[in-house]
């Protein structure tokens, strides 16, 4: 069967979704290389919604890149812009959006999240995580010594707070399709049971 006669048979699922979404967005949470970015540009696309990533919005106000962000300013002047940012991003769902690793970490940004939103926790390993994020060189959190120990604690310290995310998907090793399809299926049940 092909993708266009998939999405078609799915098409009155998806208008039901998107009727019980109205305004909010749809928020992704988790850990740097749980697959915030990837997944939500596929996940967007097949809603047909618009896909932003806060950490590229948040990079955009800064002029500079969140490595740079970090280096020059440090973490909590990060995290002060970045609360700001998904704030200004929320107001206008509805939406995909992929939040940065610690961004549901804020109190005050899970409120926001929570009135205006439905927050997605893709939930990762640490085997898998470790190995996405070996790709790449710009994570400043994991610039230490031991960047397996460090992603250990951050786990350890933000999985009970993602845990209070709307719905919890694994995020693991199969196509994007399959972990989208896991997505609209969470979405769909926790829709349906808030109404």
């Amino acid at each position: 069967m092909s993708e266009t006669a998939v999405k078609t048979l799915q098409s009155p699922e998806i208008a039901t979704l998107l009727a019980s979404l109205g305004t909010r967005s749809i928020v992704l949470v988790g850990m740097m290389g749980a697959g915030k970015s990837s997944i939500g540009r596929r996940l967007a696309s097949d809603l047909n919604l618009p896909f932003v990533d806060a950490d590229t919005e948040i990079e955009s106000a800064a002029g500079m890149s969140i490595p740079e962000i970090f280096e020059a300013h440090g973490e909590p002047y990060f995290r002060s812009g970045e609360a700001r940012v998904i704030a200004r991003l929320l107001e206008n769902g509805p939406q995909v959006l992929a939040s940065g690793g610690g961004a549901f970490i804020n109190p005050q940004t899970r409120e926001l999240i929570r009135a205006r939103g439905i927050s997605v926790w893709l939930k990762a390993d640490l085997d898998v995580l470790l190995r996405r994020i070996k790709r790449r060189s710009d994570r400043p959190l994991l610039k230490t010594d031991d960047p397996e120990r460090t992603l250990q604690r951050l786990i350890e310290e933000r999985y009970p707070i993602y845990a209070e995310a709307d719905v919890t998907i694994h995020s693991r090793d199969v196509s994007h399709e399959a972990i989208v399809a896991d997505i609209m299926a969470g979405l769909a049940e926790r829709l349906a049971g808030a109404t």
